[in-house]
This record gives structure tokens, sequence and C-alpha cells, in this order.
């Protein structure tokens, strides 16, 4: 009889409830059915099985991180891995875009229910994983980014306005009537570009003078900005239709559909070489993708439900969901 082997696995990423597939040889059991398959020790739930690919879902509980193995029953040779990102920060809501700052602490927000006044508008995680109180008195917290002088600041959907976060966490207002404001992020000369789901996107100058610079559909959640190597900024502003373009902005406002669509697009990253990531919140296949300069995107890390991304510096990397902020290593 042939031998069962293990040829390959996709995504080679996953947080928990991410959906894997392993490819290979003879991968059903010697009666036809579903084989066993644990990740880190845990079984794990198999959603489709053939003889030549089976795929299931990363279970919860796997904490070790990193490359982890996957055993299937009946299956000999070399064993099999998948990197898991596990969670780093808990008793989150609604991240819509982590930042890390200069010595690797992630900034994460409590965003709440429209309107709330949370106890803690903003929490900072050292790279060790302590959770620290650092700002609050911001209504709906929403997105977030570091400025060229390393300082944080935080959109408002509900007052319509950026905070600016001093070293002490304490939040004051610097740039206000901003529809509702959302994505944040920084030129490359230190100017603010705000993103309204309402449709806008506004410039605003180190004096906190704001113009209209783009227009976009308006959107059902947060727009997400982020400035890639060339300096042109890209968003996501996911609509209630199935699938939904990235937008490249041009330095003179002139906004540009990229070609691939994804499922409810949402948080949006550039790593340290310049590849540009955003999280499919809807589609079946949900997670984080890398667009490349030339063919189709690639499903980069597999996880349901995830809303914001960040690197740092050292190639770290960021997902969270609603509740959870999950951490992969650059080494992974």
């Amino acid at each position: 009889m042939p031998q069962s082997r293990v040829t390959a696995v996709q995504p080679f990423r996953a947080i928990e409830g991410g959906r894997i597939t392993i490819s290979g040889t003879d991968l059903l059991t010697p009666d036809g059915q579903a084989p066993d398959v644990s990740i880190g020790g845990r079984p794990t739930r198999v959603v489709y099985a053939s003889a030549s690919a089976v795929s299931v879902l990363v279970p919860a509980g796997v904490t070790e991180g990193g490359a982890v193995p996957i055993r299937i029953g009946g299956v000999t040779g070399e064993t099999a891995f998948v990197q898991v990102a596990t969670p780093f920060a808990t008793g989150l809501h609604q991240v819509d875009s982590p930042v890390f700052d200069a010595n690797g602490n992630l900034y994460v927000t409590f965003s709440g229910t429209r309107g709330q006044q949370v106890p803690v508008s903003v929490f900072r995680v050292r790279p060790g994983g302590t959770r620290e109180t650092y700002a609050a008195g911001i209504v709906n917290p929403t997105s977030m980014a570091i400025d060229p002088e390393g300082r944080v600041y935080v959109s408002s959907r509900f007052e319509s306005l950026v905070y600016r976060l001093e070293e002490d966490g304490m939040a004051k207002p610097f740039a206000s009537d901003l529809g509702v404001a959302c994505g944040l992020a920084f030129a490359s000369d230190g100017t603010l570009f705000v993103g309204d789901r309402s449709g806008t996107i506004f410039a605003v100058d180190r004096q906190a003078r704001a113009t209209a610079f783009a227009v976009l559909p308006a959107s059902v959640a947060a727009f997400h900005l982020v400035f890639g190597p060339d300096d042109v900024l890209y968003v996501t502003a996911p609509t209630l239709g199935t699938y939904d373009s990235l937008y490249r902005v041009e330095t003179n406002g002139r906004v540009t559909p990229l070609p691939h669509r994804f499922g409810r697009p949402q948080g949006l990253a550039v790593d340290g070489t310049g590849s540009l990531y955003v999280v499919e919140a809807l589609a079946g296949s949900s997670g984080l993708y890398r667009i490349p300069d030339e063919g189709e995107p690639e499903l980069y890390l597999a996880g349901p439900g995830l809303v914001g991304v960040a690197f740092d510096r050292h190639g770290t990397l960021v997902v969270c969901s609603n509740e959870t902020a999950y951490r992969l290593p650059a080494s992974a």
C-alpha cells in the first residue's frame, strides 16, 4: 500500500479558529474516513477531508506559539508544522488599528458601544506582555497612529476629533470637525490623514488645520489607512457588498481601486520590506492577506473575526479580533 505523507500546509500561519489545509497523499483512513488531526497535542475539528487534502480549524488553548507540530493519524515521516500566533492581550474591544512604538510597546483600544464612556480608552502592552492603563476619557477610541516624533494619536468616531496622547497618557484634542473620524496615518512629512467613514479623507497639517483630500464611498465600518513605502496612501472602506476593493490614493488625491477584492476588508499594515497586508473579515478564508506587486493575494495568516494588524520594526506581527490581540514573533 502507498505510504501516507504530508507535502504542504497552507497557510503556514494561523490563530485559534483559523482554517488551514494540509496537503499530501493518502491522508484518509483505510476505510475512507477523515483522519484524526491534532495541533500542539490538541484535537482539531476537521471541516474537509480527501485523500489529497485535509482542512482543520486550529484549536484554542495552544499556548506555546511559534512552530507547532501537526499530527495526522496514520501519517508517518517528517512532522509538519504551523506557526500559531497566541493571545498577547485580552479584554479589549474592537481594536481597529493597533500600533507599536519605537520601543516595541503595543497600544490597543477599548472602543465600547456607541457613546459609551469606558474606564480605559487605550492600553499599553509591554514587550513582555504586561498590560497597563495608558489613556482614558476618549469616547469610542477607534484608530491610532504614531507621528514622526513618536507621539500617539487616537481618533474618536463619536466625538469627530483626533486626540494626541502625552507621554503620561493624557489625551489632548488635536483636530476636530472630522466627521466619523476613523483611520489614521502619517505621511513622511508629518501630515496626518484621517478617514471619515462618511466618505472623506482629510489631510491635517502640523497646526491641526484640516482640508478635504479625497473622496471615497461611505463605509459601514471604520476606514483603515496606511502609507506604503512609496508615500502613497492605501485605504479600506468596507460596505455591505459581498466584496470591496482596496483603494490607492495618490499624492494629488486621485483615488484608484486596486484589482483585488476582499470580503469586508479592514486592517492594513506594511511590513519592514514594504509589503502591504490587509485583513479580510467576512469571506470563508478569512485572515490576513499579503498583496504582491504582481499576481494574486496570498493568505498569509488564517483567523476568524480579525480587525486590526500591525508590525513592529523587528517584524513581530500582531493581529487583533474584537477582544484579543495575538502576537507572532518575527522569528516565526
